[in-house]
């Protein structure tokens, strides 16, 4: 899918006008401008937009009272507040009224790049419809047949509407978002926000923030006050992924917001009731995190009152052939390919794998077949080739970590892979793990604390990137672990 998106911009200084057009327009998007604030209004409204910008001051109307409208129209329109210093409180009112985030100047344009990136996602989960067994390349889809995915479409459309928390599990790469966005999508919140949160890609430290928001000075960097995603979500739906990796801290809080339905910023005093919907993933396994005293047992079944169970793919094999025809079509626009055929011994090649990353890696895999049949018909040599191709190197010993980002970028250049961004953090995610459990001199509890992640996290990724700590610091830990638990109560 590309990224292109309409975005309007209401600024009336013409040399941030002239900039932000510039980058925007390099980024690929459209850019629409208006110098003042009421036909800026006018022309949100009546225009289909993905990501509206807008300055705080300007003439005829200012941009609180934009938000203030234009939220009230189009609550899933992304916002974005620019604004002075000066003004930040009401840049805080515009985010209780709806805005989606905000900038204070000055400020760096590879920000406001990023905010815009992540308001056309926020868009695009809101507004790009799931297709529930369909596939069509036209739009998102839930591919398949087989009885689990039926029994899955059936469970969707009883609990859509219903004002209850839903936790959806499965392997990585088998869907669980899309599950998330179709049960918000067939809901009576489909008009609201609908706020996704990765809980293992935020650390430790600024997750209860991203959360919950925070007042000045609540934390050390804490300038300016800041509006949490449950606020935001008021009325709508929160996705929380990952919520395995939460930490236990963290969670008390959350049973709380579920319990009384109302947040405690960091810092403040004030709680705030939200009504939000929450929707949570995990590819964990939280029974055995509860026996470890790894997750809550009392907001597991708080997020459990519905569990949507994704199957792998190497269950439902029957829904492969379905699945390589979506992909084909999704990606033979992309690349430029017209009316892709496959063999049915090039199908049955694709049937026949274990598929450990699941639909994910099927994609994947899909895409770098297309590149190589350069517009003849898939075979099965074609599918042997792909399966077979090595990845890039992303841990090597002998490369630095901008060595390895290198080569991925230039791999994906030549059309080897698609995921080098998530290849690039994976490879920078090993590095850091390596480096602290080397200073910790193997202390994995050391090291976590250092990272500010739990010990069950660090010890995955560990063995995710097949990094042993020293023997002598697994001893050191459970001395340590046994002194300290000789004076807790």
């Amino acid at each position: 899918m590309s990224n292109a998106a309409r975005v309007l911009l209401i600024e009336d200084d013409q040399g941030i006008v002239m900039t932000l057009r510039r980058l925007l327009r390099e980024e690929g998007h459209e850019v629409l401008i208006e110098t003042r604030g009421d036909t800026g209004l006018e022309r949100a409204q009546a225009e289909e937009l993905d990501v509206v910008v807008t300055d705080m001051r300007l003439p005829g109307l200012n941009g609180l009272e934009i938000v203030r409208r234009l939220h009230a129209a189009k609550p899933r329109l992304p916002i974005i507040m620019m604004t002075a210093h000066g003004t930040t409180e009401s840049a805080i009112e515009a985010t209780k009224a709806g805005a989606f985030d905000y900038l204070l100047k000055p400020f760096e344009m590879p920000e406001l790049l990023t905010l815009v990136a992540k308001g056309i996602t926020s868009r695009r989960l809101m507004t790009e419809r799931v297709e529930l067994g369909a596939a069509r390349a036209t739009s998102a889809a839930l591919v398949g047949h087989c009885r689990a995915m039926q029994a899955i479409y059936k469970e969707i459309g009883r609990i859509a509407s219903k004002p209850i928390n839903v936790l959806i599990r499965g392997e990585t790469g088998t869907g669980k978002e899309l599950i998330a966005r179709a049960i918000y999508q067939h809901s009576n919140r489909f008009k609201a926000p609908f706020i996704a949160i990765n809980c293992a890609a935020i650390p430790e430290t600024l997750l209860e923030s991203e959360l919950f928001g925070h007042e000045r000075g609540a934390f050390t960097g804490a300038e300016v006050r800041r509006v949490g995603r449950f606020e935001q979500a008021d009325h709508g739906t929160i996705f929380l992924d990952e919520i395995g990796d939460m930490t236990p801290g963290t969670q008390v809080k959350l049973m709380r917001v579920l319990q009384e339905r109302s947040i405690q910023p960091l810092g403040s005093k004030e709680t705030i009731p939200v009504d939000v919907r929450v929707l949570a993933a995990t590819h964990r396994d939280l029974e055995a995190a509860i026996r470890a005293r790894q997750f809550r047992e009392d907001l597991y079944y708080r997020l459990s009152v519905v569990v949507i169970h994704l199957p792998p793919l190497r269950d439902r094999k029957e829904d492969i052939p379905d699945l390589v025809k979506y992909f084909l079509q999704k990606h033979a626009a992309e690349l430029g390919v017209a009316d892709p055929s496959i063999h049915s011994e090039a199908v049955e090649c694709l049937c026949a794998q274990s598929w450990a990353g699941n639909v994910r890696e099927l994609e994947n895999v899909i895409r770098k077949v297309l590149l190589l049949a350069q517009d003849y018909t898939i075979n099965v040599e074609h599918v042997r080739a792909a399966l077979a191709r090595p990845s890039p190197p992303t841990d090597a010993a002998h490369q630095t970590l901008g060595e390895q980002a290198n080569a991925l970028l230039a791999a994906a250049e030549r059309g080897e892979l698609n995921d080098a961004y998530e290849r690039i953090l994976r490879a920078a995610e090993r590095e850091i793990c390596a480096r602290a459990i080397e200073l910790a001199q193997g202390n994995q509890a050391k090291a976590a604390r250092w990272l500010g992640v739990s010990r069950l996290t660090l010890r995955e990724k560990l063995q995710l990137f097949g990094l042993r700590p020293s023997h002598d610091g697994d001893a050191a830990e459970a001395q340590q672990e046994a002194g300290g638990g000789a004076g807790r109560t």
